[in-house]
């Protein structure tokens, strides 16, 4: 029996009406057309739309992405499994849902012991969930792989990577991965901007072992450094050839307190 998953951000996060908070979503997306080339990864923050939706709409907007999107997001809670698969159902927004795109996510997990189908990662988790009004504003017929990433071994994220990728290649399967992830947190928006670049530059450069140890060797606080060391591995096998910096923003720019901020970076991996 499949279960859905119910909202648990919305009117928080994001507005909790439909048309508010697509008319937010599609005011952060208007004018910018879709990329030719197919989006392997494109990483966006998932801090309030109110801070961080410039940035995940300028990117998303601009993504080419597939009809099923693999969702790879940081377990901020610390429930359920390290490496989390949501295996079926719908993900529910106020007045709108995506698709679990089940077969997929069946052979994934088959194929990877170190994926285990858990729903506890996800219940009180925000991170995909904030992204899923951008993804169903571009197509509302998505269909979603939810992953909550909390494995910290690098050579386990590597690992589950290369099985997603096998599996994809033997079902001849296309999938572009949306990782959520804000960068750095709370220090001064100067100091952000310096130590956020180090992370950046190794994502620019496709190098998700030198990412990992960047952010991990500088004491960068990014969220979603195991999910986007994940993957950038998928991508990198299934043939990315150059990432791009779409969109890059901090809270202050927002609130207008440059002494504490949040990065939020948006990139497009082709």
């Amino acid at each position: 029996m499949s279960i859905d998953r119910e909202p648990v951000v919305a009117g928080q996060f994001y507005a909790g009406r439909h048309d508010q908070w697509l008319a937010t979503v599609r005011g952060c997306m208007r004018g910018l057309p879709e990329r030719e080339a197919m989006t392997r990864l494109a990483m966006v923050p998932h801090a309030g739309h109110v801070f961080s939706g410039g940035v995940a709409g300028q990117t998303l907007a601009q993504a080419s992405l597939t009809d099923t999107v693999l969702l790879l997001g940081p377990n901020h809670t610390g429930m359920g499994a390290p490496l989390a698969v949501w295996p079926d159902g719908r993900w529910h927004l106020p007045g709108a849902s995506l698709e679990v795109d089940a077969e997929l996510a069946a052979a994934i997990l088959a194929a990877e012991p170190a994926l285990r189908s858990d729903r506890a990662a996800h219940l009180q988790e925000h991170s995909l969930e904030v992204v899923l009004p951008f993804l169903w504003a571009k197509n509302p017929k998505t269909r979603i792989i939810p992953i909550a990433v909390g494995d910290p071994r690098p050579d386990r994220l590597a690992g589950a990577a290369s099985k997603i990728a096998e599996t994809l290649t033997a079902l001849g399967r296309d999938v572009s991965v949306v990782v959520s992830s804000d960068m750095n947190h709370f220090a001064s928006d100067a100091v952000t901007r310096i130590v956020d670049q180090k992370a950046l530059d190794r994502i620019l450069a496709l190098d998700p072992m030198g990412f990992y140890g960047t952010v991990r060797g500088e004491g960068i606080s990014m969220c979603g450094v195991l999910p986007m060391t994940m993957g950038m591995h998928l991508a990198n096998i299934m043939g990315a050839k150059k990432a791009e910096l779409v969109a890059y923003a901090t809270s202050g720019e927002v609130n207008g307190d440059m002494s504490r901020v949040v990065g939020y970076a948006g990139i497009i991996i082709e």
